[in-house]
């Protein structure tokens, strides 16, 4: 995997380039402090953005985001934020980011967020990611198109962070019949991911917050 990592600090890029470059298969190929640099560094294409929420220059890492999932859409992008409930990591997750972690999450925490959504499933298992979207979301999008009853029970365990292999087990499903419903689901949707896909659940009325049922 290859990982850019954005923060205007030089000592949080520091010690995040020593935990992920230590994963074997990994190399952080580039460094930015501000949002100008990190658009202009996707330029090389890395597999995976490691992004600040806040930072100076103009452009937030929100619109940062929104410029890079919308001229990249094969790189993804990993909010880095102080706040766990946050208006701003929603915005972010609507600008395209896959999903966030906290900054004081510990190194094995932080591996396994970056591998997650550098694989493309989006960082919805932790309940913090989805608790979010819950809290901040409101009906103010276009209705669903038309989909299918599997298809409708797969978006309802989306939105409750289950994993493929989990929607398998709780439908009866092999798993590859899963991944195909999901890829489906994403592209009758329009959305790059699988929490573009929840936000669109909520925004659109089919997902309630306090009933992900």
């Amino acid at each position: 995997m290859r990982i850019a990592i954005v923060d205007d600090d030089p000592l949080v890029r520091l010690g995040l380039r020593a935990v992920l470059a230590a994963e074997p298969g990994w190399e952080v190929v580039a460094e930015a402090a501000d949002g100008p640099s990190a658009v202009a560094l996707t330029a090389d294409r890395p597999d995976l953005v490691l992004m600040d929420i806040r930072m100076p220059g103009g452009m937030d890492g929100i619109e940062a985001t929104q410029r890079i999932t919308a001229s990249a859409p094969s790189v993804r992008v990993l909010i880095l934020t102080t706040f766990e409930v946050d208006e701003d990591v929603y915005r972010a997750l609507r600008a395209g980011a896959s999903g966030f972690v906290l900054k004081r999450t510990p190194p094995a925490q932080l591996i396994e967020a970056v591998r997650v959504a550098g694989l493309g499933e989006s960082l919805l298992l932790p309940s913090s990611t989805r608790g979010v979207i819950e809290r901040f979301a409101t009906v103010s999008g276009p209705p669903l198109p038309d989909l299918s009853d599997r298809e409708h029970e797969v978006l309802r365990l989306l939105a409750r962070g289950r994993s493929n292999a989990e929607i398998a087990q709780e439908l009866f499903l092999g798993l590859q019949t899963v991944k195909s419903h999901v890829a489906t689901l994403l592209a009758k949707l329009g959305v790059r991911d699988r929490t573009q896909a929840v936000i669109a659940a909520y925004e659109s009325g089919f997902v309630r917050p306090g009933n992900p049922a």
